[in-house]
């Protein structure tokens, strides 16, 4: 909730009689818990449980990279309570949809699966932190728990996807084929050709908000 875009985001809302709310997934940012103890079935019920709290009419949900799919994971939960009135409209950047098994596990080379199934965890080193991320085989099963390329994706409201060409860590192809599952539901993606995964220039952070803006 502290990063380039959700301050950026905060800023413009309050300029413009907007209201947000900004969280961080428990061991994540200023969030309490490890990270290592996290999983998306936490995770999402982590989200459910804000955006139900917060609800007050339809609502724009707004995601990075992990954030972008648990939105999607939210939609699908909202759907099975009969609640996706109480979506106005999904914002995705980067949306690092299946991440656990398509971006994770299928890209991991031998020791490093060894090493998860074996021991539990690796340590997967990351350019957004001075620590690796220790990836955990309890993260890596319960992800295939929610799964959502199998199959057709809704997310009952205009949606929106935000994407850079030049991103290692979810590369637009693997957007692309996100695009390409979303039925029944309007869905623009906006590819970004100089733009990497974090899409914080000030350049893009006006394509956010733009994005954002369009959606009244």
């Amino acid at each position: 909730m502290a990063s380039t875009k959700a301050t950026a985001l905060d800023a413009w809302c309050a300029a413009n009689g907007r209201a947000l709310l900004r969280f961080d997934y428990s061991g994540h940012g200023a969030s309490t818990g490890r990270f290592e103890e996290g999983t998306l079935t936490r995770w999402l019920e982590e989200s459910l449980a804000v955006f139900r709290a917060a609800t007050a009419g339809p609502q724009i949900l707004v995601g990075s990279s992990m954030g972008g799919y648990l939105a999607l994971l939210v939609a699908r939960e909202l759907a099975l309570t009969n609640a996706t009135a109480s979506l106005a409209g999904m914002i995705l950047i980067a949306p690092a949809v299946d991440f656990t098994e398509a971006l994770m596990w299928d890209r991991a080379s031998s020791p490093a699966r060894e090493a998860i199934m074996r021991d539990g965890q690796w340590l997967r080193p990351t350019p957004y932190a001075s620590e690796p991320y220790p990836i955990t085989r309890a993260l890596i099963e319960d992800g295939r728990r929610h799964l959502l390329l199998g199959g057709a994706i809704r997310t009952y409201a205009p949606t929106r996807i935000l994407q850079g060409m030049l991103d290692e860590d979810v590369p637009y192809g693997h957007v692309q084929k996100l695009v390409e599952h979303i039925v029944a539901d309007p869905v623009t993606l906006t590819l970004v050709k100089d733009g990497d995964h974090r899409l914080s220039r000030p350049q893009d952070l006006a394509i956010l908000i733009g994005a954002i803006d369009a959606m009244d």
